[in-house]
């Protein structure tokens, strides 16, 4: 009994990265930078506000990675997920 295996098509002129930016891209502007999270510290916890889209208005929570200041704008690619709040109240290496 052999089995007819169909060809899964696979498009070759898009590139991997290109497949996931295809939806809506979402500015958003940094309000306040929270503190840094990540098992190292390389990741910064971020308030910005949505410009454009559903959600424009509203002010959320998000982890970034990389540089950032206030006044930037991240591309979002989605605005339904908030980042979880930052527990520890480490600072400057002492625990309160």
């Amino acid at each position: 009994m052999a089995k007819d295996y169909k060809k899964k098509e696979v498009k070759q002129n898009a590139s991997k990265g290109s497949k996931l930016i295809a939806g809506e891209v979402v500015p958003a502007v940094v309000e306040d930078i929270i503190g840094r999270t990540g098992s190292r510290g390389e990741i910064t916890q971020v308030k910005c506000l949505v410009q454009e889209g559903k959600d424009k208005g509203r002010s959320m929570r998000r982890n970034v990675k990389g540089p950032v200041r206030t006044g930037d704008i991240l591309m979002l690619r989605e605005t339904e997920i908030e980042a979880r709040r930052i527990k520890s109240n480490v600072t400057k290496g002492s625990y309160t």
